[in-house]
């Protein structure tokens, strides 16, 4: 029972009991084990393609007229994606085995061989809103780095995701190993997670995935530690000698490709010196002007020449606001020291991107500018653990403890000491 007198409902309690008496056979199971049950959810998501795209057709359609077409765009499953949830985990099922890597080895004067190898978490809770693929990608990174995982999905996507619970489990199944070391909530009552996140006894840590009202929430009321993949509040710098048809092309990758999730752009950064010629540029891209612009003092005016229509005056909030949409900040500076304190005071520690010709300017930029990944001439869009070649992600940790950046396999793990002896005592 919660701090608030809610108690779990009694198949969740179950399973949250048995998640942990059964992990200690995904702790001592083989690597083929793993793999041949990433290999059959694979399968699996093939066989039910039809089931989960009608699936995911329900959920769309129970969305309120007042959802945005980046929020759409999140929830939507199509082939092409069920295609990249399958390359994901081939990808994953080809990574070496985390669990038992030896990160050092020694002997002691004493005669004790120790040595410091890598082990899962535990049990994970991750929490996420509404990307019914990132069910697939924390299940197969959980797994295979030998973690139990308790998921609940939004209610946007709770359609899709009783459908991949299942095949989830059926999978775990068939690949010999016990189906109760996951388990997949769809109940959106949100007392449940209150109370889930009060069991720092049976769940080792938690992962939010979301806006900042789960991520406050979770941060407000979680007993146990927390990977926290915080907003994605991303700046790309335009330099005053950058390449500036380059600048363009990133500007619109970063912002138009898929602007609903973490890694898009939020905020254009521009050095004064090339504000005209850059903008004349950005208003001959395609994708660019779709963009509604949310300009400072000194960009409004040649904004609204090549824009007219899509321009509006910078608020004192707007530069701390997540869109997720085709919004885009604009910030006119006289130097790159004024874009990293801007970067400084509105960034949210995700990804930041320098345009510049200069390699000192890049590197002092890369490393006075306090983010997870920071990038020289390349879109902030990379900053995805498929895309960094980590086969998939849990999430984008934004914090500085344990991990940072896109949560992969050995970010799942710790590392513990293995001591052998014989007889020594102290």
């Amino acid at each position: 029972m919660s701090a608030s007198g809610f108690s779990l409902p009694a198949e969740i309690e179950r399973a949250l009991q048995v998640l942990g008496e059964k992990s200690r056979a995904l702790r001592a199971s083989s690597l083929d084990s793993r793999n041949r049950v990433l290999g059959a959810l694979a399968k699996k998501l093939d066989e039910e393609r039809t089931t989960i795209l009608s699936a995911n057709t329900r959920d769309l359609k129970s969305l309120g007229a007042e959802a945005t077409p980046a929020f759409r765009d999140r929830l939507l499953l199509d082939d092409a994606r069920i295609d990249g949830m399958r390359e994901s985990l081939r990808r994953v099922s080809e990574f070496p085995d985390p669990l038992g890597e030896i990160v050092e080895a020694k002997r002691l004067e004493n005669g004790l061989e120790i040595r410091r190898v890598r082990s899962p978490l535990g049990t994970i809770l991750m929490i996420f809103e509404s990307r019914p693929n990132v069910a697939i990608e924390a299940f197969s990174l959980a797994f295979k780095s030998g973690n139990s995982l308790l998921l609940r999905g939004g209610k946007e996507s709770r359609e899709t995701t009783t459908i991949l619970y299942r095949i989830i489990r059926e999978s775990i199944a068939e690949g010999g190993l016990p189906p109760e070391v996951f388990f997949g909530i769809t109940d959106p009552n949100r007392e449940i997670v209150r109370a889930l996140l009060e069991e720092k006894a049976r769940i080792d840590v938690v992962v939010p995935r979301g806006g900042d009202g789960l991520i406050q929430f979770v941060v407000e009321n979680a007993k146990m530690p927390i990977i926290k993949n915080d907003r994605g509040l991303c700046h790309l710098y335009v330099h005053e000698d950058a390449d500036l048809e380059m600048a363009v092309r990133i500007a619109e990758n970063g912002k138009v490709q898929r602007p609903g999730v973490c890694n898009s752009l939020e905020t254009l950064l521009i050095h004064s010196s090339v504000l005209d010629s850059l903008v004349a540029l950005m208003a001959k891209n395609d994708g660019l002007k779709k963009v509604e612009f949310f300009c400072c003092k000194r960009s409004r005016a040649v904004f609204e020449k090549f824009f007219p229509g899509r321009v509006k005056a910078a608020t004192s909030g707007s530069y701390d606001t997540e869109y997720l949409d085709l919004v885009l900040n604009v910030a006119v500076v006289d130097s790159i020291e004024l874009a990293m304190g801007h970067i400084e005071r509105h960034g949210s520690k995700h990804s930041e991107s320098i345009i510049t010709r200069s390699e000192p300017a890049a590197r002092l930029f890369q490393s006075e500018v306090d983010a997870a990944a920071v990038y020289w001439n390349a879109s902030t869009r990379f900053t995805d653990g498929f895309s960094l070649g980590l086969g998939g992600e849990l999430g984008i940790s934004t914090q500085k403890l344990h991990v940072r950046g896109p949560v992969g396999l050995r970010e799942l793990t710790s590392v513990r000491w293995i001591v052998d002896g014989e007889g020594q005592i102290r």
